[in-house]
């Protein structure tokens, strides 16, 4: 390998997990408003794994072969033209463009307004953890469910990526927190906050809860359809794990009648049950944004949110910390470190 090649972790066909693999590319180059960043550290969520088994071509087909990675943590390298906030040498962090991905690659180009310094508290493989999950967690809570002082909400499998955000954030904008968790996890999410811990392999939490102001569903299935009950008339479920609905496509995605109508035949049947107990139903796509990055930045910096990592795999090993995401027994974030690019 030489200063014009890298090595990244490539997806080069949609499938298993044969699918991707480590090979040496081309190293990018920053356009204008673009930075170069050279990796420590990458984050892992479940996005990752269904974009290589083509579960979202409908909403995002790569062109392939594909740099792998939605999230970064690192050093400024090099600035396109135009970039005025940052400079060599800065630690930051990012979620990837969605369009473009990249991130676990020993360098990695980012457009300047997804970039945000990272906390100054926290190492490389910790900040990796933050931006997918964090993101999601802020602007689904703040944005559509609207959390503030007094709120009720509901907060199912808090102890994975998202979740121990979500508790964390709700927690902060002044919500009273219910979660569901395995005994493994009752310890975690009582940490971080949580007021109500429902064991959910002994428990159903449609028995016992009633009335909550919302719902930020994580699991999908018939978690997401039990939840519906549990939220009062007037209030609103958000999934990241459900089927996207017809809102999905024009707000987060920019697409127009196709997705749309697509949305709104596949989400059908959890719409309708939606508007059977009274509440609104909204699928999140959350977008990337430093703007929020440096928000979240500052909140880990006063010890109001941390991140928890579950465990970091080294980059070589990027194909088992794939495996080990996809068992889904992670309690908090899986983190590849890229060996080639720490000092």
């Amino acid at each position: 390998m030489n200063s014009t090649t890298m090595q990244a972790f490539v997806l080069t066909r949609y499938g298993g997990p044969d699918a991707a693999e480590l090979r040496d590319v081309p190293r990018p180059r920053p356009a204008g408003g673009e930075v170069l960043v050279r990796v420590h550290a990458a984050g892992l969520n479940p996005v990752d794994y269904k974009t290589r088994e083509g579960m979202l071509k409908v909403v995002q087909r790569y062109p392939l072969p594909a740099v792998m990675g939605n999230e970064i943590a690192g050093v400024v390298e090099e600035l396109g033209n135009g970039v005025t906030a940052f400079k060599p040498g800065d630690r930051v962090f990012a979620r990837m463009p969605k369009g473009a991905m990249g991130g676990l690659a020993e360098y990695a180009v980012v457009p300047e307004q997804f970039l945000a310094k990272m906390p100054a508290s926290i190492d490389f493989n910790a900040a990796a953890g933050v931006p997918l999950a964090g993101l999601t967690a802020l602007q689904a809570l703040r944005d559509e469910l609207h959390v503030d002082r007094g709120s009720r909400i509901f907060v199912p499998g808090g102890a994975g990526g998202v979740g121990t955000f979500a508790i964390q954030l709700a927690k902060w904008l002044g919500a009273e927190v219910t979660t569901t968790a395995s005994p493994r996890g009752r310890a975690l999410v009582e940490e971080l906050g949580a007021d109500t811990i429902i064991d959910y392999t002994k428990e159903h939490f449609e028995e016992q809860l009633r009335g909550m102001d919302g719902a930020f569903d994580l699991l999908g299935g018939e978690t997401l359809m039990k939840s519906f009950a549990v939220v009062k008339r007037g209030g609103r479920v958000v999934s990241i794990a459900g089927m996207p609905e017809p809102e999905t496509a024009r707000k987060d995605l920019g697409r127009g009648l196709f997705l749309s109508t697509l949305f709104w035949f596949a989400s059908y049947r959890i719409r309708a049950v939606a508007s059977k107990h009274g509440v609104a139903y909204r699928y999140l796509f959350m977008h990337p944004s430093g703007p929020e990055l440096a928000e979240l930045a500052a909140l880990i910096d006063a010890g109001t949110i941390r991140p928890v990592i579950d465990r970091v795999f080294p980059f070589q090993d990027t194909a088992a910390a794939f495996d080990y995401l996809e068992t889904g027994r992670a309690k908090g974030k899986v983190v590849v470190e890229i060996k080639g690019a720490v000092a």
